[in-house]
């Protein structure tokens, strides 16, 4: 037999709010991040129009992770892995993740800042 015990109240502080208070950005620096991310963005995309016709055809639902500032850019079916080998080539460099296919925009595209 088990012993089954009744359900227990806990009295828990409920705690809401930022889980870094002290960190605060102003409206200006939002929008300075913002710009940087678009331009990083824009420095990626040309390298990634340009294979992409080629590999939407045997890479289909792939990741592409692109070092903007040397051209290069690694391929596979996980984006972890694709950005891992761009980390391993290129240790100073941010990469810029995309899914190789049909969508376009902000679907089809990722931050590897926010992943590592």
């Amino acid at each position: 037999m088990t012993n089954v015990q009744p359900n227990r109240t806990v009295n828990r502080t409920v705690r809401r709010g930022r889980l870094f208070s002290e960190i605060h950005w102003s409206e200006e620096k939002k929008a300075q991040w913002r710009a940087e991310r678009e331009a990083f963005y824009q420095r990626c995309k040309p390298i990634f129009d340009r294979l992409k016709p080629e590999l939407i055809k045997t890479h289909y639902n792939w990741y592409m992770a692109v070092a903007s500032d040397i051209g290069d850019y690694f391929i596979d079916k996980d984006d972890m892995v694709a950005t891992k080998m761009c980390r391993q080539k290129h240790p100073n460099a941010i990469p810029f993740l995309f899914r190789i296919n049909q969508l376009q925009g902000r679907a089809a595209r990722y931050d590897c800042r926010k992943i590592w």
